[in-house]
């Protein structure tokens, strides 16, 4: 009697369990959507003002939606810096060809410092890592890029500080040490070289990894500016991030001077700033989001 009785009560009980869980879902998801509207409405509220006009920021204040709609500011960006196409070509340039290098030097260097049977593996990780704690200092580095390199006024000069990232390296070591060694040794056996076993197994399963580091060092690149105002003089090599630097920098300029009579766009012009900054890296996140999350806390776990 009590086996049956617990039969029948347990589709029951199952059907609570259900709802219940039903409810617990719902709940995280109305939790997760206000989180995500919180986190969405400070951008919504850029590309709104972006798209408003001064007197109206000035008058009302920001709101999602624009009042006075108006382009002034993005006709005073494209009028003011009419070299942001350039700039644009530039970054884009320096960003995705620096990552694309700087991702495989990364992990040329990571593979060999994850593998247990390589000899130089403790002091080659004691020098990359060093160089988190301490470094040159600015002079040396600007004469080592200068005098040394003669890489003043080049891409490479965007390039190259940013290409070997420590921690970067070892969110890779970390990933790649976690890969079976059952794996490699196996290929080995199967007559496998270090070259095929790194391009065709470790690479292959280490895509979390990669989609993460790679996003990592496209928003590092897509960002300085700092070394295109050491480095760079010549205006048609100037990146986005540097260009917009000093554009806004004249806005504040020009609105401090009233003698002149003019009045730029300055509250507009600067959210225009950040729409044109933004727009290229939120497009490569959609992508790469899949990925994120998944390549962070395999690697932190491994």
């Amino acid at each position: 009697m009590s086996v049956a009785h617990r039969d029948l009560r347990s589709p029951g009980r199952r059907a609570r369990n259900g709802a219940a869980d039903r409810r617990a879902r719902l709940m995280i998801h109305l939790v997760l959507s206000l989180v995500s509207l919180m986190v969405l409405l400070p951008v919504l509220l850029v590309v709104s003002s972006s798209f408003a006009s001064e007197s109206a920021i000035g008058h009302y204040g920001y709101s999602l939606l624009p009042r006075n709609l108006s382009l002034d500011a993005y006709r005073f960006l494209f009028e003011s810096g009419a070299q942001i196409p350039q700039a644009y070509r530039v970054s884009l340039i320096v960003t995705f060809g620096g990552a694309s290098l700087s991702l495989l030097v990364m992990s040329l260097i990571a593979y060999p410092l994850s593998r247990r049977d390589f000899a130089l593996r403790r002091p080659l990780s004691f020098y990359v890592f060093f160089t988190m704690l301490f470094n040159g200092g600015l002079v040396p580095f600007y004469i080592m890029m200068t005098q040394y390199l003669h890489l003043g006024n080049t891409l490479w000069a965007l390039i190259l500080p940013y290409l070997v990232v420590p921690f970067y390296v070892l969110i890779l070591r970390t990933f790649f040490a976690g890969i079976p060694f059952e794996l490699i040794e196996a290929a080995k056996l199967d007559g496998a070289g270090e070259w095929r076993i790194f391009l065709r197994i470790v690479l292959p399963l280490s895509t979390p990894a990669l989609a993460t580091v790679g996003l990592f060092s496209i928003l590092t690149y897509w960002n300085d500016w700092y070394q295109a105002l050491l480095f760079i003089s010549d205006q048609d090599k100037y990146p986005l991030q540097y260009l917009l630097y000093n554009i806004n920098a004249n806005i504040g300029a020009v609105s401090n001077n009233l003698t002149m009579g003019i009045t730029p766009p300055t509250n507009t012009g600067r959210m225009a700033m950040a729409v044109l900054a933004i727009g290229p890296v939120a497009f490569v996140f959609v992508f790469v989001q899949r990925f994120f999350v998944r390549g962070l806390t395999l690697g932190s776990l491994k």
